[in-house]
Parts: C-alpha cells; structure tokens; sequence
C-alpha cells in the first residue's frame, strides 16, 4: 500500500532533453511563472485552514467560556506538531513531487477544520488541531524544493520574497474572510467557510505544478540562466535520505544558526498573527472586524518587507542574508515596544504600526529559508528549510501557550516584554551570520570580480 502510494508522490525522472533553443526558452519562462503563482496560491490557501482560528479566538473565549491559556494549549499542540512535520515533510519533500505532496496535505487539513467546526469540547478542539498540524506542513516544503530547482542561486532572494507574498495573501484573506463570517454567521462558519475553498485549491495546486525542470524536459535552471559553471548547475545526482539528512543539513553550522534565530523570529510573528485580533479588542477597545482588518494590514505589509528584504539580500548585499536580518530584526524591536506604549483610542496609530511590524517580521521570516536553501544546496532545500521550519514553530509553541500565561498572569505587559526580549535574542543570532553565504554563490561572485 506504502509503495503504491509513494509511487504517486515520490518525485519524476529526468526526460529527453528539448534540442529546440527557442523552444526550451519559450517553455521555461512559461513554466516559471506557472509554477509561482501556482505556488503562491496553494500556500495561501494553507493559511484558510490555518489562520482562521486566530480570527474565531475571541468569540470562542466567550461563547465556549475558555481561557486564554485553555487556547494557548491548543496553539501551542499544533505549533509542536507542526514544526516537527515541517522537518519530517522536508525530508520527503526532497524526493517527492509538490504537486500531490503539497494537494494531499491541504485536503486533509481541510476536512480536520470541518470536524474542528462540529466540535464544542476543549479536548477534541486540541486533537483536531494537532492533526492540522501535521497535514498543514505538508505545505511549505514542496514550496522550497520548487523554488530551488526553477530559480537560480543569484535570484532566489528576490523570487523567494515574490512567492513569500502567499503568507500575506493567505494571512490577510482569511483575517478578513473568516472576520466577515465570525461577525455574521458565528465562530463555526470560520472552519467551514474556508474548509471548501482549501479544497478548491488543492485541485488548482495538481493542475498548475509539475516537478523539476528535467522532469519536462528542460535544462538545470543555472543552465538556462547562463551561470552552470559557476554554480555547479549539474550536480543532480540521486542521493539517499540519510545522505542528504547528515551530509547537507545536521553537520551544517549554519543551517543550524538560522534555524534557532528562526524560533525567536516566530516568536514575534505568531504572536500577532494568534494574539493581536485578541490584544486589539481588549486593550485598544476594537471591534473584532476591526482587529481582522488592522492584523490583515499586518499581513500585506509583509509582501513588500519581504520581497525589499529579498531584492536587497541579492543586489546590494550580494547573496549575503545576515545583514539584512539583522536590520529587519532591530526595527521590529522598536516597532513592538511602539504597540505595546501606545495608548487604546487610536485605531490608525495602532494599524499603521502593525503595517510597520509586519514590514519588518516578514524579511527575516523570508531569508531564513533562502539562507538555509543557500547554505544546504538545493539537493536538500526542502530538508533545511523544514528544519528551520521546526524551529520556528517551537518558537510558535512558545508564542502560543507562552503569551496565554503571561497575559493571565500579568496582563499585555507580560506579553510584550516577552516579545521584545525573543527579537533581541533572534538579532544577535543573525549577527553570526552577518558575512557568510552559500559556497556556489562566493564562487560565482568572485569569478565576477576576477
């Protein structure tokens, strides 16, 4: 049964090569924009089946009588879980093919929210969302074996930043969709709602992605983009698991540096997305379609930080990620202790700063997996990027059950300073990465300069 089903997922073979130049650069440009935006819509649609209990959170506490640390459990249950299948799904990702990997996940995901929807009991609320967990990481990995293998080194910042724009658009869609459902129809129909357009576009996601470049009979990327020499383009042999595993990801210094930074980056980041919906209608006196509209702000502000970080990353900083985390990392410092000081009763002082946060959140957010990509080679992109996934969803955890004790025990201040202190500690980790980039990057790079 488990080899008839991994012949489905398991990922295609090479074919024979298109001889025609015009041809093969016709269909290579055709294919890398279907496969980002293909991309960009299936992971946006993960966030539908994700985020939504963000948005649902107040009127539970309410209705259901729970606690803020009640939920904290609950987040903090799927945040382990899902940290743990970033990394496990990474490792298959390596090897399968996004299509289906990426398509079965967001199914599965979609059918745990209808039970969580059906649902009144704390327990079963827990259960449902850790089993969320483990489908909904099916989703990034296959995201970063696409973008390795149809993006180049010397771009990966700036198209990464491009498809890291599917956080934002899940993120504010489903603030804003399942806030217009809370509102109107009740906190269930946030999990049902959203259940049916994540099953949507799972079919988009078969429909529009395909595997490698080879596998359609088209070149290694760096092959097409001109740069095979310098950045060693053909070296697509088959590895096993294992080798990838030990070879390119645990024995790797600064896999592991990002990937620890990446748990106090999450800290922040989730954070707001779970917390601020409830932080706004508490303690700055908003309405709950209010809070989904100014954390939805947040969101959208994170494509552009995202794709300047990326841009930058690449143009200015030369495939160096380091600096710009850093940057980003102190701005978001500022920007936390600036929401947190400002008084209730200024709505647009407190969405201007969450459109700043967000900003500043989602560059690091991004380069984090570029640099981890970079740092492991694109032979285990997908295994690197889902280690600092479990990283950052430790960090996730933490947020989670973490800011829910702290809030009941001390109010938002004992949140806050929680958050500040997990920026500042993710700043001085970037800092030891602030000169080192990928192998094939320095090689091209210096040939440059040569």
């Amino acid at each position: 049964m488990m080899k008839k089903i991994w012949s489905v997922l398991k990922a295609q073979s090479a074919i024979q090569m298109i001889s025609n130049v015009e041809e093969k650069n016709a269909k290579y440009r055709y294919w890398r924009i279907r496969i980002m935006y293909g991309m960009m819509i299936g992971y946006a649609g993960f966030y539908f089946v994700r985020k939504n209990l963000s948005i649902a959170m107040p009127s539970m506490l309410k209705e259901l009588d729970f606690t803020k640390t009640d939920l904290g459990w609950v987040l903090t249950g799927f945040s382990i879980v899902y940290g743990l299948s970033k990394f496990f799904s990474g490792i298959l990702a390596d090897r399968a093919n996004p299509r289906y990997f990426m398509a079965i996940g967001l199914i599965l995901s979609a059918i745990v929210n209808v039970f969580f929807g059906l649902s009144n009991a704390l327990i079963f609320f827990g259960i449902c969302w850790i089993f969320n967990g483990w489908f909904q990481g099916m989703g990034w990995p296959p995201c970063a074996r696409a973008l390795t293998h149809w993006y180049s080194p010397t771009e990966l910042g700036t198209k990464w930043g491009i498809w890291n724009a599917s956080h934002q658009i899940g993120g504010a869609g489903i603030m804003i969709f399942a806030g217009y459902l809370v509102q109107h129809f009740g906190w269930r129909s946030a999990f049902f709602g959203p259940a049916v357009i994540a099953v949507a576009v799972a079919f988009i996601v078969m429909n529009r992605l395909r595997d490698t470049p080879q596998s359609l009979g088209l070149p290694p990327v760096e092959e097409f983009r001109g740069e095979a020499d310098a950045t060693n383009g053909h070296e697509d042999t088959a590895e096993s698991f294992k080798e990838i595993l030990f070879k390119y990801v645990l024995t790797n210094k600064f896999v592991w540096i990002v990937s620890l930074a990446n748990c106090f980056v999450y800290i922040v980041r989730i954070a707001i997305l779970d917390w601020a919906p409830t932080f706004l209608v508490e303690a700055k006196n908003s309405t709950i379609a209010g809070a989904g509209l100014k954390t939805a702000g947040f969101e959208i502000a994170g494509i552009a930080g995202a794709i300047f970080a990326g841009w930058i990353s690449d143009k200015i900083f030369k495939g160096r990620r380091g600096p710009v985390n850093v940057m980003f990392m102190t701005a978001v410092i500022f920007c936390m202790v600036a929401l947190w000081l400002t008084p209730a009763g200024h709505p647009y002082m407190d969405a201007a700063i969450l459109f700043a946060v967000g900003f500043v959140i989602y560059g690091p957010q991004m380069l984090v997996g570029v640099a981890a990509a970079d740092f492991a080679s694109k032979k285990a992109a997908a295994t690197a990027t889902g280690m600092t996934g479990a990283f950052g969803y430790l960090g996730s955890a933490l947020a989670g059950i973490g800011t829910g004790v702290l809030v009941d025990k001390y109010g938002w201040n004992g949140g806050f300073m929680f958050f500040i202190a997990a920026a500042i500690i993710g700043t001085i980790l970037f800092l030891f990465t602030w000169t080192h980039r990928s192998a094939t990057l320095e090689k091209y790079h210096n040939g440059k300069s040569a």
